[in-house]
């Protein structure tokens, strides 16, 4: 509950949720708004626009979908004009609350995480567009990446939302500086715990670690967990079926704190912050790096990237000896969540969703170098050496993981960033970081 919202504000909060759930009751037949059943075909009714709100920090998306209504999409947009609306990202769930309970919802729209679960406010109330169903139905369900539905089902519970952005995580590494020193990729734990003590004897920090920002470090956390334990590993978290303090939990927040006890993070990395990090990888300064494929803006700005693109690998986390994950198991997220309005999901918004699901994905990296959850059905020419290899990757990924917090309530989120800086530095045992998270996360189930 956020400590500023007056007994007022939370009373019309709470008005607007009963108002939800009471127009999901006069109008739970699919027959009648379309609801998440589209077997039959898109059956709600088409509004007078194909309206889009969005956040006003994402302007990618808009531009796209412009380029999109004047060209691949001109026909779907002659017929159904494309309109945006915009709200702040800070204030999409008041938002979109108030437009539920007003029955005002646009056909497209961004949605906070826990609203478009099943048991979220608009999930339980049927009024989000099951994608499957829809694509499966308009014969696009294919445009779809399995690993973009594999997380995006990890994540929301269902198929709510469209990849309009989707990245990979993974090990960055610096080609060069392996080959001169004879590593191979690793392929497993132990293999990547001598190829840095190799790096470091050599003179190379073995990892840009933005400590600063703390979330690098948690992330490390939950991949080992997730090949040790298996891709199960915070699902069981989430509903009980485990818990961190767990023999294999443990072990995780453990081999982090061993990287950093043997200065694999290089010296200060408590306090770096993400620039510097980057900074440090792409100036040769550092081998690997952790992080995300939107770490590819960065790679592709010759102002930044120092070492050549074509000096740069990507690797997925290495498997744990004897754990029940698999190296093929990426971590992924989709972006924020954009759902559709069941009740505008006529035949125009089908017609619309359908030009979507066939084009935006060559449209966004062409345009923008922007690598989505969908097919590529366009050669993209001239892409960037690193971008066409993660782009390629990306299709070929069946299923995913989600990251460390994806699944912790924000209290237990914050509590796991903000101790992991104790942990690293030997101020916080592995057994007490994870039973102090277990509590928080206890606590506010």
């Amino acid at each position: 509950m956020n400590p500023r919202r007056t007994p007022k504000a939370l009373l019309a909060s709470g008005i607007a949720l009963l108002t939800i759930a009471s127009l999901a009751a006069c109008s739970s037949g699919a027959a009648e708004t379309g609801g998440s059943d589209s077997a039959s075909g898109p059956s709600g009714t088409d509004p007078d626009t194909f309206t889009v709100l969005s956040a006003n920090e994402n302007t990618t998306l808009a531009t796209e979908l412009d380029a999109l209504a004047a060209g691949a999409c001109k026909a779907e947009d002659k017929a159904l004009p494309l309109e945006h609306e915009t709200v702040a990202q800070a204030d999409v769930v008041q938002k979109v609350t108030l437009l539920a309970s007003q029955d005002s919802l646009p056909a497209h729209f961004i949605a906070g995480t826990a609203m478009v679960r099943p048991d979220g406010d608009l999930g339980a109330a049927d009024l989000v567009l099951d994608y499957k169903s829809a694509l499966t139905d308009l014969g696009v369900w294919d445009q779809i990446l399995p690993a973009a539905s594999s997380t995006i089902e990890n994540v929301y519970g269902q198929m709510v939302s469209l990849p309009y952005q989707y990245n990979l995580e993974g090990i960055f590494y610096n080609k060069k500086i392996f080959a001169e020193l004879g590593i191979e990729e690793p392929k497993t734990f132990d293999e990547l715990l001598d190829a840095s003590a190799t790096l470091k004897d050599a003179g190379y920090t073995p990892f840009a670690e933005a400590g600063a920002a703390a979330w690098p470090l948690t992330r490390l956390i939950g991949m080992y967990a997730y090949r040790l334990v298996g891709p199960e590993a915070m699902t069981a978290i989430r509903d009980d079926k485990a818990k961190l303090t767990d023999d294999g939990y443990v072990e995780a927040a453990q081999a982090v704190a061993d990287l950093a006890d043997k200065g694999y993070f290089g010296q200060g990395f408590v306090s770096t912050d993400p620039a510097a990090a980057t900074n440090a990888f792409l100036t040769g300064e550092a081998a690997m790096k952790y992080d995300g494929t939107w770490l590819l803006s960065n790679i592709n700005d010759p102002a930044q990237n120092k070492i050549g693109e074509d000096n740069i690998g990507f690797m997925p986390f290495p498997a744990v000896d004897g754990g029940k994950g698999s190296i093929d198991q990426w971590p992924a997220n989709a972006g924020t969540a954009f759902a559709m309005n069941p009740k505008s999901y006529g035949p125009k918004v089908g017609a619309w969703l359908k030009c979507i699901a066939e084009n935006y994905g060559s449209q966004a990296l062409a345009d923008a170098g922007v690598i989505s959850g969908f097919k590529v059905n366009e050669e993209v020419p001239d892409l960037p050496v690193t971008t066409a290899a993660i782009q390629e990757q990306v299709a070929s990924v069946d299923e995913t993981v989600l990251w460390f917090e994806a699944l912790m309530d924000g209290k237990s989120t914050s509590l796991a960033q903000s101790n992991v800086s104790l942990l690293v530095t030997g101020q916080l045992s592995a057994e007490d970081y994870m039973s102090q998270l277990q509590q928080s996360i206890d606590q506010n189930r």
